[in-house]
């Protein structure tokens, strides 16, 4: 075991290099993920569950790469993870993109860090770590301007859907959302019930998130007009 000589409170000791090696990965392991998931996410969307499950998950997935001896398996624990989380993604409608997006932000750093070895060097992973909170200030800022959202209508007023009267539904949807609206695409049509389901894109400004929607009994994500 290799060991180097260290000086706590006036005592020399010799600290193990294996320990070393545990603790600065883990340590900005740690303060990277603390500041993506308090400074970045917490700090706009305020919820409070997924704030926990993302550290608690950093963490897990941290020990588990990092704890298992065999490089073959923590590779393959590491693609596992994201396979299964890309499954939940694609299976769970519940769960909005953006938080999704943050869990494999979460999980690919801590997977980074815990396998990060003495090639890279921990400068270079300072650096990746560095890189991974810009990417997320940066588009979480309002140099992010003016791009486009969409969100599903159910719309009441189908005789506005047929064609020529664009303008008009354009008109009467921006008046009752009070978005600006720059695409209006035609989903499934309900006569008996005489609604349409509407794919709406509209323009944000900066970070803003989309506005409140409601969960409809077909598990679609929409709001009723």
């Amino acid at each position: 075991m290799n060991f180097f000589e260290q000086d706590f409170f006036g005592v020399d000791a010799m600290v193990p290099m294996q320990f070393v090696d545990f603790v600065i990965p883990l340590a900005i392991n740690l303060i990277v993920t603390g500041i993506i998931i308090y400074g970045l996410y917490y700090r706009k969307m305020h919820r409070k569950d997924y704030l926990t499950a993302f550290s608690l998950i950093s963490l897990t997935v941290f020990f588990l790469v990092f704890l298992m001896d065999n490089n073959k398996l923590q590779i393959g624990l590491a693609l596992g993870l994201f396979a299964v989380f890309g499954i939940i993604r694609y299976r769970t409608i519940s769960i909005p993109i953006k938080e999704m997006t943050y869990l494999f932000v979460i999980i690919g750093l801590s997977v980074i860090n815990a396998l990060a070895n003495k090639e890279i060097g921990y400068a270079g992973l300072v650096l990746v770590n560095l890189i991974f909170i810009f990417a997320c200030w940066l588009f979480e800022s309002n140099l992010m301007k003016n791009h486009i959202s969409v969100k599903k209508v159910r719309y009441d007023n189908i005789n506005l859907i047929k064609a020529g009267k664009e303008s008009e539904l354009k008109a009467d949807l921006e008046e009752r959302l009070g978005l600006t609206i720059v695409k209006i695409e035609i989903g499934r049509v309900n006569f008996l019930r005489d609604s349409v389901l509407l794919n709406v894109s509209y323009l944000t400004k900066g970070a803003d998130i989309n506005t409140a929607e409601t969960m409809d009994d077909s598990g679609i994500m929409t709001d009723d007009l």
